[in-house]
């Protein structure tokens, strides 16, 4: 029934805001919080979930500054995170593959994007057979390409690099806004007895930025992110890969609603 649904839907908002609240108790800063991902191509139902979502943060005592709002970055995402960010809601627009997709979430004032490295690196590896160093690694060239250019024309947006397969990727951006690293490959990293040098950096990106200024429109983004075969794939494989994991989730919550 239409009850059941709202219910289930209920149930897992209300399980996200408690894994986040949990989360804050132990770190500072901010927590991200997703909204469902078979809403990626709805920027209404985007911006009505978000919403919810930071009520629900701030019936808690939670206030929105330490919550951003996770949102896949299609054009409808980025449409969403374009009016949220104005309402001071801050957003996190994730499964970011492509050069358009960071273009357009620096544009519409987004707080943070998550561009995917090791998903990245997958790919070529994958499909073009290729051997990769750190310096040749798609991912990690990726990353520095918009670091880059948000540097040289001044957007605030955070680069927070994610997704990471070996040290090597870590090492080759180390400098950027944020990077979001695995237990592992923090202890491997904390082995290395190896001098870390800088790569990154606001000043030295505004030298080594070859790109010029674009300004995108819907039918460019679509375009240029079409003609990126790794970014069409990977964000249409994540958005999927999310949505059967919330399929999943809502599974088990009527399965333990049916026995209550």
């Amino acid at each position: 029934s239409q009850r059941r649904v709202h219910g289930v839907e209920s149930c897992i908002l209300t399980l996200s805001v408690a894994f986040g609240i949990e989360i804050l108790k132990i770190v500072p800063g901010r927590v991200s919080t997703e909204v469902d991902a078979r809403l990626s191509f709805d920027t209404e139902k985007t911006l009505a979930m978000a919403r919810r979502i930071i009520s629900m943060y701030k019936e808690a005592g939670i206030s929105s500054d330490r919550i951003l709002i996770k949102i896949a970055s299609t054009w409808e995402g980025i449409r969403a995170a374009e009016i949220l960010e104005k309402e001071g809601i801050t957003c996190n627009l994730t499964l970011l593959f492509s050069f358009a997709q960071a273009v357009a979430c620096a544009e519409a004032g987004v707080t943070l994007i998550s561009p995917f490295v090791g998903r990245i690196l997958d790919w070529y590896v994958k499909n073009e057979k290729g051997e990769y160093t750190q310096d040749t690694d798609p991912g990690v060239i990726s990353v520095q390409r918009i670091y880059r250019y948000y540097k040289k024309y001044g957007y605030n947006t955070i680069v927070m690099g994610a997704s990471f397969r070996n040290p090597g990727e870590i090492k080759a951006l180390a400098g950027c806004d944020y990077l979001t690293i695995s237990p592992a490959i923090l202890q491997a990293l904390q082995d290395d007895k190896s001098t870390l040098a800088r790569v990154l950096s606001p000043e030295k990106a505004i030298a080594d930025c070859t790109d010029a200024k674009i300004a995108l429109d819907e039918k460019t983004f679509r375009w240029m992110h079409n003609e990126d075969a790794m970014a069409s794939d990977k964000l249409a494989e994540g958005i999927r890969n999310f949505a059967k994991d919330t399929v999943k989730l809502e599974g088990i919550i009527k399965a333990q609603l049916a026995q209550s």
